[in-house]
């Protein structure tokens, strides 16, 4: 399998913050980029799955559900005066 190509990015976070992620990522057994790469793919396969939830409800919606039955006589018969 290819290795996926990988860019640098640069990110500030707060001193405690660094040193608890480095505590965590020696845990872990990884890095703080582990960290954040994991991190980041998990935020974006969750909203990639929401989207294509949401692009399904959506469509559910605008085709409606067939319920059975039929379709009601016009208000002005079953209202005659």
């Amino acid at each position: 399998m290819a290795r996926a190509q990988k860019q640098n990015v640069t990110v500030s976070l707060n001193v405690r913050t660094i040193q608890k992620a480095k505590l965590l990522a020696a845990r872990r057994s990884t890095s703080i980029s582990g960290l954040l790469e994991e991190q980041i793919e998990a935020l974006v396969g969750q909203d990639e799955a929401y989207e294509s939830a949401r692009r399904r409800a959506v469509d559910l919606m605008n085709r409606g559900l067939h319920l059975g039955g039929s379709a009601l006589p016009p208000r002005e018969t079953l209202h005659e005066r």
